[in-house]
C-alpha cells in the first residue's frame, strides 16, 4: 500500500489517498509506468474512514489487475476538515481531483459514497460505476430516516444517544437496528471501549452534515435520465430494503443503470472478508458482466 496526498480544489488542505497495486509499479501517481492501466477510485461511506476498506481494495486490485485508490473523505484521517459550506458539490470536486491525480476512470462507492458517485456521474466523466447500497434520496424517500434528535444529541455532546438515533433511523446495523433506544445506548457505551467504536463516535458530527447533504440533494427520476455512465447498483440481500427500492426504481427508468441484489450480504458488505462481492464488481468493471446476472435482481 502506498500513502500520498492531493490538494483539494478549494484550497482547504489535502486529501489522504491509499493506493493498492496488484504488482510492483512506480509508487506515486504522476510517476507511474506508462503501461500501468487506468485505476479505480473507491469512495467510502459515512461514520467510517477508508482504512476499513483496505482489504476490499486490495482484493479488487488483484482481481482487476489494476490499481485501486481509496481516500479519506473530508473530516477523516489526514484529510482536510469539512468546510463551512460543505455540500455534495464538495465531495464531487474531491472525487474528480482524486480521479485525475491517480489516473483513474472507474469508481466503486459504498453507501454515502454511492450517493456522491451517482451525483458526480451526472456532471463528470466516469467510465464505469458500481455502487453498493447507495444512499440516494429520491423524491423524498429518505426524509423519514432523518431524526432531528440526532443533531440535537451531537450538539449537546450526548454521543451515545446520537449513535442510537443514527442506528435506529438508518437501520443499517442489521438486527441491532431494531433494539430499543436504551439497549442501543448501552451498546454505544460498550463499543466506545474499542478503537473502531471510539472512532465512529468521533465521526458523528460528520454524519450529521452528510445526512443533511443527502436530503438537500433530493432528486427525481428525471434528474438521472441523461446519465450515460454504465452503472451497476448493487444492494445486499440483508441490507435495509430502501436501498434496493431506490436501485430498482432507477434501473427501471434509466437505461444506463442496472440493479441487482447480492444475496447473503449486509449493508457493510465491502467491509467484510471474502471475495464474492469484489468478484461481482470486478466482472462489471472489466466488461465481463453477463446480462443473465441480472436474474439476481429480486
Amino acid at each position: 500500500m502506498e500513502t500520498w496526498t492531493v490538494e483539494t480544489h478549494d484550497g482547504g488542505g489535502q486529501l489522504e489517498v491509499h493506493s493498492f497495486r496488484p504488482a510492483s509499479a512506480a509508487s506515486i501517481p504522476g510517476s507511474q509506468a506508462p503501461a500501468e492501466p487506468a485505476g479505480v477510485v473507491l469512495v467510502h461511506g459515512t461514520l467510517v474512514t477508508d482504512s476499513l476498506y483496505w482489504p476490499f481494495a486490495r482484493t479488487l486490485s488483484v482481481l482487476l489487475g489494476r490499481p485501486v485508490h481509496s481516500y479519506n473523505r473530508r473530516g477523516r484521517g489526514h484529510s482536510a476538515p469539512q468546510p463551512a459550506g460543505y455540500s455534495v458539490d464538495t465531495e464531487i470536486a474531491d472525487l474528480q481531483t482524486v480521479m485525475e491525480k491517480s489516473g483513474s476512470n472507474d469508481v466503486v462507492a459504498h453507501s454515502y459514497g454511492g450517493f456522491v458517485a451517482l451525483q458526480a456521474a451526472r456532471q463528470t466523466t466516469i467510465n464505469r460505476l458500481v455502487t453498493y447500497d447507495a444512499a440516494v434520496s429520491l423524491s423524498g424517500n429518505l426524509s423519514s430516516r432523518w431524526r432531528p434528535e440526532l443533531e440535537e444529541a451531537v450538539t449537546a455532546g450526548q454521543l451515545d444517544q446520537a449513535w442510537a438515533h443514527l442506528v435506529q433511523g438508518l437501520g443499517t446495523a442489521g438486527p441491532i437496528s431494531y433494539l430499543p433506544m436504551r439497549a442501543l445506548r448501552t451498546l454505544s457505551v460498550l463499543s466506545a471501549q474499542t478503537r473502531l467504536g471510539l472512532e465512529m463516535r468521533s465521526l458523528l458530527p460528520t454524519a450529521v452534515v452528510e445526512m443533511r447533504a443527502v436530503l438537500d440533494a433530493d432528486a427525481h427520476l428525471g434528474d438521472f435520465m441523461k446519465l450515460s455512465t454504465p452503472t451497476l447498483m448493487l444492494s445486499g440481500g440483508w441490507s435495509p430494503s430502501y436501498f434496493a427500492e431506490t436501485g430498482r426504481t432507477l434501473a427501471g427508468a434509466v437505461p444506463a443503470i442496472e440493479f441487482a441484489v447480492v444475496p447473503l450480504q449486509f449493508h457493510e458488505g465491502p467491509l467484510r472478508p471474502g471475495r464474492r462481492l469484489a468478484a461481482r464488481i470486478a466482472r462489471f468493471l472489466s466488461g465481463n458482466h453477463l446480462p443473465g446476472e441480472r436474474a439476481n435482481a429480486t
